[in-house]
């Protein structure tokens, strides 16, 4: 354990962003997971409006510094080419 009053400190935050980010990596996923679905059953409509809170999502994440912006641009390039397909 820290003993340092700035470590201690060091160690409060890290738990509290960790679990920010746990947050928004389960959410990212099961959003990602919900379009899954969707394109699955063939739901036009509500295709559109996952991929539109996956599209958030991930650009929220982007601009935390969550995920790398390369892994969005391929990850909605995948998506977008699975929602074209049907």
């Amino acid at each position: 354990m820290a003993n340092h009053k700035s470590a201690k400190k060091r160690t409060r935050q890290t738990k509290s962003r960790n679990l920010v980010n746990k947050i928004l990596h389960t959410k990212i996923n099961n959003s990602i997971r919900k379009l899954n679905n969707e394109l699955n059953a063939k739901n036009i409509k509500e295709i559109q409006a996952s991929f539109a809170s996956v599209n958030s999502s991930l650009a929220k994440a982007v601009k935390r510094g969550l995920i790398k912006k390369q892994f969005v641009a391929r990850k909605l390039s995948s998506l977008s080419a699975q929602i074209k397909k049907i």
